[in-house]
């Protein structure tokens, strides 16, 4: 098992709702006001600070308040972990796929 397993386990956790995702598509393209979050997901303040308490807990957005205003940004390489997972799984699949077509091509249908 991968060093970063928990890492990967919380990323995913968070990503499986998709309001999350929802909020981690928007703040991808520019930090947003949780308010902003609020009324493009039609949903309630503490409800919003609900999803992003559990983005933040998996450590892919930050929250940053100034003044009365709440600012989220998605953290920079907070979803790597994923990347690195994926690729260790998509090596294994890209191999057996390797071995496949060897076969096919030695042994072509009649």
């Amino acid at each position: 098992m991968p060093k970063y397993r928990d890492e990967v386990d919380a990323v995913l956790r968070a990503l499986a709702d998709p309001t999350r995702r929802a909020i981690v598509e928007r703040v991808a393209a520019a930090p947003a006001a949780v308010s902003e979050l609020a009324e493009r997901a039609d949903m309630t303040l503490p409800s919003v600070m609900q999803h992003l308490g559990i983005l933040e807990q998996a450590g892919i957005v930050t929250t940053e308040k100034q003044g009365r205003i709440r600012t989220v940004s998605l953290r920079p390489g907070s979803l790597d972990v994923l990347h690195l997972w994926l690729d260790e799984h998509r090596t294994s699949a890209e191999r057996q796929a390797d071995r496949l077509g060897i076969h096919l091509a030695r042994h072509p249908r009649k």
